[in-house]
């Protein structure tokens, strides 16, 4: 392989990374022929000009607020796979269940399967899952309140976080941007994230629900650490590494479509 001169190949690690959505350090070394020192030299200098993430280990490719996705770009990317979580997701949810659905695209699948549920109390700060669920007469639906984000349609802010501190839901499903063993659950919005961290607290069980995408992702603002979760549900394209790390954590696993670890 060429050697590069060091700020070509600071731009193709951080390229390389991106594209990945994580490295490891002596992958790199072998990648781009140079030492393991070398390379984390390089990945300190791409952490400070916050083109990457610095991890035991490696590198975690970085998602910025301003780039975040609005709602319906977000449903369009994994469809299949969101759509097959949610129907793995419906059985942990029982009659008489009060459950919280968190707002993202995974979760507003899982709503559209509610409907026949004869007793439920479906507590929500998305737009999307009151939108689907408001002809259900059988289900008990209950808004946060609070400011609307209007690239997730989420429910936000010192409001919405006032009414969930007053509740105490069975079981959340909760949705997140990223998900890494160093960095722990992330999403692009300092506000959201907040509201996200008191959904965990009104919560008995989280139940995390993320296709492969999320893996190996870090966002901008921590909402907790994977320990926190109890249970993940994913899709088949999840690596294995992702599902070690996270079962190291003691987090039950669900394979989409087969039976639970």
């Amino acid at each position: 392989m060429t050697t590069l001169f060091e700020e070509e190949r600071k731009r193709e690690i951080a390229q390389y990374v991106q594209s990945r959505g994580r490295a490891l350090v002596p992958e790199l070394a072998v990648q781009f022929n140079v030492s393991e020192s070398t390379v984390r030299r390089d990945l300190r200098d791409l952490e400070e000009a916050r083109q990457l993430r610095r991890t035991h280990g490696g590198a975690v490719a970085i998602e910025q607020d301003s780039v975040e996705p609005t709602f319906i770009e977000k449903e369009d990317r994994y469809r299949s796979q969101k759509e097959e979580i949610a129907r793995s997701a419906l059985a942990f949810i029982e009659e008489g269940d009060t459950i919280f659905l968190d707002s993202g695209t995974t979760t507003y699948y899982l709503a559209q399967h509610l409907k026949d549920f004869q007793e439920l109390t479906v507590v929500t700060n998305s737009n999307m899952v009151a939108e689907v669920l408001k002809q259900a007469k059988h289900i008990q639906i209950l808004l946060t309140g609070g400011t609307l984000r209007h690239e997730t349609q989420a429910m936000v802010g010192p409001l919405a976080n006032r009414s969930i501190g007053a509740i105490r839901v069975n079981k959340l499903f909760l949705a997140m941007n990223g998900v890494d063993t160093d960095a722990g659950l992330t999403t692009p919005n300092l506000t959201e994230a907040e509201t996200k961290r008191c959904m965990i607290q009104a919560a008995k069980q989280i139940i995390l629900v993320a296709d492969h995408s999320k893996f190996g992702q870090v966002s901008f603002a921590k909402v907790a650490d994977l320990s926190e979760i109890h249970h993940c549900i994913v899709d088949e394209a999840v690596s294995e590494q992702a599902i070690g790390e996270m079962e190291a954590e003691g987090i039950k696993v669900t394979i989409a479509g087969r039976t639970s670890r």
